[in-house]
C-alpha cells in the first residue's frame, strides 16, 4: 500500500527535523586540531640518551627528536660511524618511540666542498635512521650567509632525493625573524627548504612579536618547535604559559594557513632528577594538547 505525504505534512516533517538538529549539543560539532606533539631530547642532556628516551616515553610522547648532541651521542654527526648509527636506530626502536628529526650541524668557515661533504654525510645518517626532517639553524656571521645558502641549496636537493625534508628554525642571525627567514628562503630557492617555526626564539633573539613575525612566512611553515620565553636572551627552560609566547594566537595563525603539524616540545623546566624533568615535560604536553583541542 503506497502512502502519499501531503505538502503540509512534508513541511511539518522538515521543520521538526531542522529543529531537532538545532537542538543537538554543540559538543557534537568537531572542533580542535589533531597535530602530532613530540618531544626533543634537550631537557635530559645532563643524563644519558637512554634515560631521555625512557622519560620521554613516560611523559606520554610517542615521537622523539634528536636535537641536542652530547660528547657521548653524536646522533647524525658527520663523524659518527655506521655501527653507532645502526645501534642508535635499534635503541630508539627498543624505547617504543619513533624518531622524526635530527639537527643538522654545518660549518661555514671551511671550503664549500668540504662543508657540502659533511652535510651530505649527515643526511645519509638521517636516511639510515629513517628520519623525515633535518633541522638547520642558519648562521650568525653575515660574511658566512652566502656560504650557508649554497650549502643549504645542495642539502635541500640531496635530502629531497632521500625523502627527507630540510627545515630551518628561527635562531638569530640569518634566521632571526620573518625578514631574514624570507631572505633565506629566496636565497636557497629550493622547494625542499621550509621552516619549523619557533615562537620562543623570536622573542629570545629579536624581542619581536612571534605572532606578527609568523604571518609573512606562515605558508612556508611545516613544523613547530615549542618553547616559551619571557624576554630577549631570557630563560627558555621554563613551563609553557609562564613566558610571553601567546601559543593560542600563534596556533590560530598556523591553523588558518592549513598547518598540520608536527609540534615538537623543545623545553621545559629541568628538575633535580630525570623523573622530575619528565613531570615538567608531561605538563607542557598537556598544556599544548588542551589548547589544540580548543582551536
Amino acid at each position: 500500500m503506497q502512502i502519499e505525504m501531503t505538502r503540509r505534512e512534508f513541511l511539518q516533517h522538515a521543520t521538526s527535523g531542522a529543529a531537532a538538529m538545532l537542538a543537538m549539543p554543540v559538543a557534537s560539532v568537531p572542533s580542535g586540531v589533531n597535530w602530532l606533539v613530540g618531544c626533543f631530547n634537550r631537557p635530559w642532556t645532563s643524563w644519558s640518551f637512554d634515560q631521555a628516551l625512557k622519560q620521554i616515553k613516560a611523559a606520554g610522547y610517542d615521537t622523539v627528536g634528536l636535537l641536542t648532541r652530547t660528547k657521548d651521542e653524536p646522533f647524525i654527526g658527520a663523524g659518527a660511524d655506521a655501527a653507532y648509527v645502526a645501534g642508535l636506530k635499534q635503541r630508539i626502536a627498543a624505547s617504543r618511540l619513533t624518531a622524526n628529526m635530527a639537527a643538522l650541524r654545518t660549518r661555514h668557515d671551511i671550503p664549500l666542498a668540504e662543508s657540502i661533504k659533511e652535510t651530505r654525510q649527515q643526511i645519509d645518517h638521517a636516511r639510515t635512521l629513517e628520519l623525515g626532517h633535518l633541522l638547520t639553524f642558519g648562521v650568525d656571521k653575515r660574511e658566512q650567509y652566502d656560504h650557508y645558502y649554497q650549502v643549504m641549496r645542495d642539502a635541500a636537493a640531496y635530502a629531497a632525493e632521500r625523502n627527507i625534508r630540510l627545515v630551518m628554525k628561527p635562531h638569530g642571525g640569518s634566521s632571526g625573524a620573518s625578514a631574514e627567514i624570507a631572505a633565506a628562503l629566496q636565497a636557497v630557492g629550493h622547494p625542499n627548504f621550509k621552516i619549523w617555526y619557533d615562537a620562543g626564539n623570536i622573542i629570545y633573539y629579536t624581542g619581536k612579536d612571534p605572532v606578527e613575525e609568523l604571518k609573512p612566512i606562515v605558508q612556508h611553515v611545516t613544523g613547530f618547535c615549542a618553547k616559551d620565553c619571557g624576554a630577549v636572551e631570557g630563560d627558555v627552560m621554563i613551563q609553557f604559559g609562564t613566558g610571553k609566547v601567546d601559543f593560542r594566537a600563534v596556533f590560530a595563525v598556523l591553523k588558518a594557513a592549513g598547518f598540520s603539524g608536527p609540534i615538537m616540545v623543545e623545553c621545559c623546566k629541568v628538575g633535580a632528577t630525570a623523573e622530575d624533568t619528565m613531570v615538567n615535560a608531561r605538563a607542557n604536553r598537556t598544556f599544548l594538547t588542551s589548547l589544540l583541542a580548543q582551536l
